[in-house]
């Protein structure tokens, strides 16, 4: 067996990461800075780094800190980033104040200061005081700089790429509001007719309604800017065809690419990848493949991405037959596959739990050099844990410890469940347990189905050793609609029925309570039978529909 690559990094546990609390130290050691005397000198002097992490655990103390410590922040941090995490916590006036100087001799804080207010406007659903943001700096330009450090894509500087208005419409259009972004853009061209939107804002446009999956508002923007003349660019084709991909319209999107190619603009991945992916997701693999050899027409060489969408096309459809020729044509054009292309193999085992198949492919897949993910041992331990293969599940758990993964609350239940169809409790109960000790709350639904069956075997001292577990923790009590407490249906039936008939009762107790009613049951000429034959006539009336026995009983 040829030695394991290197293993991807474990994920990062807040119990027993020693990074985690390293930067908690940091970020208390910053917040006693901030809240002590003469900052600006001492936080240079504590030599720490104002990495994310940090600022993150800096976020909760924000609304506490004094006034005067938030141009410290700022200076330590920059700019745009005390300003994100201000806003981020609601704190828009200390936000506001930061980027507004009062010393005429300030320097003016970057545009990109001004990029994080807006998107967390928008990220609230403020799109009223992001527009009023944009008028502000529409109206005093001297209020921000931009750098002109580094050059666009078209080789325009920075500072032709950074604008207010492009700022503002990415904004509203990345958090969902592309229809403010348009209110905005046609309320410019309404107050001045000489201005039009240049490309930028039209791509933005264009990817804010692709991704609202408004294809009619797509088509209607791309035809204006057609007639308004307007160059497009790969970015505004590569928009475009991902919208009709993702609408399932490959065959438009392969118009375009050809209509690109007719206007002289270079194909890329981005424009050719997501049609093979559509293609495949329709299982249209004749067309896919056709699409695939035309790549160097297009000046393009396909990408593991490539191929992936192709392999996972084949595996949703069931065709593992298809999806290994294409995992050989990818290692013939020396492109190696990655844990996510035997994910998709292994997606299809665990639907089918193919415990054969499964095991062979991993097998294989490690035995080559190639490292499982998490999302492997997932697959892998639900298709041993649907098979009823206890041994290899547990050999799989500790493979996934061994890999640097730690078994997490998906798979642990999954554990749990198997040992109580085995009727292993003890041993359901100690996993349950450990769950706890290593900082994972079980789902309710887990301890639902183990205190029923502790409960059932009498084993008092577990069940209240499990009740006490559950209710150290907070944690929710909600059942999926579909759970059902193994009543069966007949005894469901039977709960019904009987409603059903005490509901008929009441009723007829209320109409004998009736003053109006009793007094038309109390004929003189009834006897007390027939009054009784009366009452039992509408119950049947009620319950079984019954109206052929409504007569006087014969007795």
């Amino acid at each position: 067996m040829l030695p394991r690559p290197m293993r991807h990094p474990a994920p990062t546990l807040p119990s027993d990461s020693s990074a985690a609390t390293a930067a908690a130290a940091s970020a208390a050691t910053v917040l006693s800075i901030l809240r002590g005397a003469n900052p600006d000198r001492l936080l240079p002097a504590a030599g720490i780094a104002p990495t994310p992490t940090i600022l993150q655990h800096l976020r909760p103390a924000l609304p506490a800190l004094p006034d005067p410590a938030i141009p410290a922040l700022a200076r330590w941090a920059g700019a745009a980033a005390a300003v994100s995490l201000l806003a981020s916590r609601g704190l828009f006036a200390a936000a506001w104040r930061l980027l507004l100087p009062q010393l005429p001799s300030s320097q003016p804080p970057p545009l990109a200061a001004f990029a994080s207010l807006l998107r967390r406007y928008a990220r609230i659903g403020r799109t009223a005081a992001a527009v009023r943001a944009f008028r502000f700096l529409q109206r005093n330009p001297d209020r921000y700089t931009v750098s002109a450090d580094g050059d666009g894509e078209d080789g325009s500087s920075y500072a032709a790429e950074a604008s207010p208005l492009i700022l503002t419409v990415d904004a509203l259009c990345k958090e969902g509001h592309p229809r403010a972004a348009a209110q905005l853009v046609e309320q410019l061209r309404r107050e001045d007719p000489t201005w039009a939107p240049d490309v930028r804002a039209y791509n933005v446009l264009l990817n804010g309604w692709s991704r609202a999956r408004r294809l009619d508002k797509v088509e209607k923007l791309w035809a204006a800017m057609r007639d308004a003349g307007v160059r497009p660019t790969v970015v505004t084709y590569g928009t475009l065809i991902d919208a009709y991909c993702v609408m399932r319209r490959p065959d438009q999107a392969i118009g375009l690419l050809e209509q690109m190619r007719e206007e002289g603009i270079e194909a890329n991945l981005l424009t050719c990848n997501p049609i093979v992916y559509a293609l495949a997701q329709a299982g249209r693999f004749g067309d896919a493949h056709k699409v695939l050899e035309k790549f160097p027409l297009y000046g393009v060489a396909p990408n593991i991405s490539t191929f992936n969408s192709l392999v996972l096309g084949y595996c949703k459809h069931g065709d593992l037959a298809g999806a290994s020729k294409v995992l050989k044509a990818m290692l013939g054009r020396g492109i190696s596959p990655t844990a996510r292309t035997y994910n998709y193999f292994f997606m299809v085992f665990a639907r089918n739990c193919s415990v054969e198949l499964g095991m062979n492919l991993y097998s294989k897949m490690v035995s080559s050099g190639y490292a499982p993910d998490l999302l492997t041992y997932h697959l892998l331990v639900k298709m041993l844990c649907e098979a009823n293969r206890l041994e290899l599940t547990l050999q799989m758990l500790q493979e996934m410890r061994n890999s640097g993964f730690e078994p997490d609350l998906a798979t642990s239940t999954m554990l749990i469940h198997l040992l109580c169809r085995r009727h292993q409790f003890d041993e359901a109960f100690a996993e349950f347990e450990n769950m706890f000790e290593r900082g994972i709350v079980p789902q309710y639904i887990t301890y639902r189905l183990l205190m029923k069956e502790l409960k059932r075997l009498g084993l008092v001292k577990l069940v209240q050793k499990l009740t006490d577990l559950m209710r150290s923790v907070p944690h929710s009590t909600k059942l999926p609609g579909s759970y059902r407490d193994k009543e069966g249906d007949d005894a469901i039936e039977k709960k019904k029925s009987i409603l059903q008939k005490a509901q008929a009762v009441s009723d007829v107790l209320k109409e004998r309570k009736d003053s109006k009613k009793a007094h038309e049951l109390k004929n003189s000429e009834e006897t007390d039978v027939e009054l009784a034959d009366r009452i039992v006539a509408n119950i049947r009336r009620r319950v079984y529909g019954d109206v052929s026995r409504t007569g006087p009983s014969v007795s």
